[in-house]
């Protein structure tokens, strides 16, 4: 499909020339994306919920290339090919090293690893030091959660209204990429802290993304990423 381009945002310009390779009208394409023409077509900027559809849609795109309009505009490996080193070098933040264990559901005793410090849901918290097993308070197992390895309480209101700051996370461990649910809340333990937030596949980096629409939305190298915990359930404690 022929685009008009001028005098709209770069990044707008780029979705539009993406479109125009796919072979469909442009009625389907805003469809796929779930927004309107006027959206993409008219001289106002682009939200961050536009730009996170539009990824959510087509994760073959280059993240670096929509923002910055530098390297190739599509991947040449799929999201599920080695999105996050499964076996980092350096063991930090909310790491493997936690003495979690299988869920043992029978075991009235059985435990989880609290981490010690809260996960941003704003902007990236930096944490300096590494949390082991020794750090950690253990709670009991909450059993009508399914298995989880781990709790860490966030701070923020950028995971509003779904996720209140306080609120206490149970999450398990993702080993396997193709595992990761792009899309949905995940918490991400980076070089730079752990921080919770909506991922979207990026190729050599990773949009993490606000559920609150005031909340800031950032990019993450691939490579930064040590590990990846999806969200199990949540406890939160009511205000009296």
């Amino acid at each position: 499909m022929q685009e008009k381009v001028q005098n709209i945002s770069p990044i707008k310009q780029r979705i539009l020339k993406f479109a125009g390779t796919l072979g469909v009208s442009k009625r389907d394409f805003y469809k796929s994306i779930g927004v309107s023409r006027g959206t993409l077509e008219s001289k106002t900027g682009i939200t961050e919920e536009v730009v996170a559809k539009f990824i959510a849609a087509y994760p073959q795109i280059s993240i670096e290339w929509l923002m910055t309009g530098k390297g190739d505009m599509i991947h040449d490996t799929l999201p599920a090919a080695s999105v996050i080193v499964k076996e980092p070098p350096v063991a930090a933040y909310a790491s493997k090293d936690f003495d979690a264990g299988p869920m043992d559901r029978a075991n009235t005793g059985a435990t989880r690893p609290r981490i010690p410090f809260a996960a941003a849901a704003g902007a990236l918290s930096i944490a300096t030091n590494a949390a082991g097993d020794a750090d950690c308070e253990r709670l009991p197992v909450i059993a009508t959660f399914p298995a989880y390895d781990f709790t860490i309480k966030i701070e923020g209101d950028s995971m509003a209204p779904d996720y209140l700051s306080g609120d206490e996370l149970a999450c398990r461990f993702v080993d396997d990429p193709a595992n990761i649910k792009w899309g949905e809340p995940h918490i991400l333990d980076t070089r730079d802290g752990v921080v919770f937030k909506v991922p979207y596949y990026g190729g050599d980096q990773i949009m993490c993304r606000s559920i609150n629409p005031d909340g800031p939305s950032f990019l993450v190298d691939r490579a930064d990423v040590l590990h990846v915990a999806s969200i199990v359930g949540f406890t939160r404690q009511l205000q009296p």
